[in-house]
């Protein structure tokens, strides 16, 4: 599966601590990031990570874009709901975009460890299947 992982600034400890826990998940994955947090995640687990621009710079909408080509299948951003956003409609785009194209996204770490655990186990194969039945009408 392809993933991404986003964190606003107050949460990126809470992002590398929840990818050095999960790193024997998420090495059988494509991980996608922006950049300061794919940087420091990779520095912190050693995990390959394509990363895009910092959000403000564009990032997040690199990450909104690849979901508009169906070539995302999980949205991991933590984000901080107390600290306001210069770059708050970048945000809400990529938000909506994973509610448009049916993408899961998990905003904080308990929801996050939940995807987690369901893509261990295998529950996340939907994804798949939507993807095979769009190939499929191609």
């Amino acid at each position: 599966m392809k993933i991404a992982l986003i964190a606003h600034d107050k949460k990126k400890n809470d992002m590398i601590n929840f990818t050095v826990a999960y790193a024997p998940i998420l090495k059988h994955h494509t991980l996608f990031a922006t950049g300061t947090t794919g940087f420091k995640i990779n520095e912190a687990t050693g995990l390959d990570i394509k990363r895009f621009q910092s959000g403000p710079l564009g990032g997040d909408q690199q990450i909104g874009a690849l979901i508009a080509e169906n070539d995302l299948d999980l949205v991991l951003f933590f984000r901080d709901p107390l600290t306001a956003q210069p770059h708050e409609p970048d945000v809400s785009a990529l938000m909506r975009l994973c509610d448009v194209y049916q993408i899961p996204l998990a905003t904080n770490v308990a929801s996050a460890e939940l995807f987690i655990r369901s893509l261990e186990r295998g529950d996340l194969d939907w994804r798949k299947i939507i993807d095979e039945r769009e190939s499929d009408k191609k």
